[in-house]
């Protein structure tokens, strides 16, 4: 896991992101790609009556936005390009992908409807197959080397999740595997803790059965129990109309978690 790309806009939750991207960085011994994205001028409303259209040149506004921002990531002397583009957030991040093993995306703003940070984490991981790792807004970064959760419902995303995330895993000062099983589990935890095992990670076991509580309830719990640093998830096991229509446990925890997501597909 040695390409890193982190959104760059303007908006609420670009510190968090940035911090995010730096500590990963660093701790990986990697390469950041900063895409610095600004938004086509669109009809975002009415007022009167009369469409109200994003007034603001964002390329002017993203271009003092670099001004402000590279210097920062230049100072922090980890490797890194900086890409300008132009276009809609997630379309845009979703050709940039190319060989990034990581993206570094927002969870949901807390209910900000612009910009769409939870329809644009979800349309990049299910669109392009990277990982993501979605911060909260007032992230100020990521400690590798705290203590990480894993939930684990035996699902093939819940797999796929933890294999991309061993990288990270192997940093951390403790790794604990919650196993949620709602009566449809299919792989044991105890597989998966073998197999962090054969990666020289020896994880501590925790099992819960979601019949009173719901999954997202308990992998919420268990993070502010433990004060974990991160949480590594599968990412919309359902379809999204599913989890739409149901409120799924990557909903929940994307709006809500107050610590970094790892997830995977």
């Amino acid at each position: 896991m040695k390409n890193i790309l982190v959104l760059v806009h303007d908006d609420a939750g670009q510190e968090a992101r940035i911090q995010v991207a730096l500590d990963m960085t660093r701790a990986l011994e990697g390469h950041l790609t900063c895409l610095d994205v600004a938004i086509p001028a669109a009809v975002v409303g009415e007022m009167d009556g009369v469409p109200a259209v994003l007034a603001l040149d964002e390329r002017v506004v993203e271009a003092h936005n670099r001004a402000r921002i590279e210097p920062r990531v230049r100072a922090e002397q980890v490797p890194y390009s900086w890409v300008d583009a132009q276009g809609y957030l997630g379309p845009t991040v979703r050709q940039a992908a190319g060989l990034a093993d990581v993206i570094i995306l927002n969870r949901d703003l807390d209910g900000r409807a612009f910009p769409d940070m939870y329809g644009v984490a979800g349309e990049v991981l299910i669109e392009t197959g990277r990982p993501i790792v979605a911060v909260p807004r007032d992230a100020a970064g990521i400690d590798l080397g705290g203590h990480a959760l894993v939930a684990w419902d035996g699902s093939a995303q819940a797999d796929a999740a933890l294999r991309a995330s061993v990288p990270l895993l192997q940093l951390a000062e403790g790794v604990t595997l919650i196993e949620i099983d709602d009566g449809s589990l299919v792989l044991p935890v105890t597989d998966a803790a073998t197999y962090l095992s054969r990666h020289g990670m020896h994880a501590i076991v925790r099992q819960e059965r979601a019949t009173f509580d719901l999954p997202s309830s308990i992998i919420l719990d268990a993070i502010d129990e433990m004060k974990a640093a991160y949480l590594v998830m599968g990412g919309f096991g359902h379809s999204r109309f599913v989890e739409a229509a149901l409120g799924g446990v990557s909903r929940r925890v994307l709006h809500e978690c107050p610590v970094p997501v790892f997830l995977a597909r």
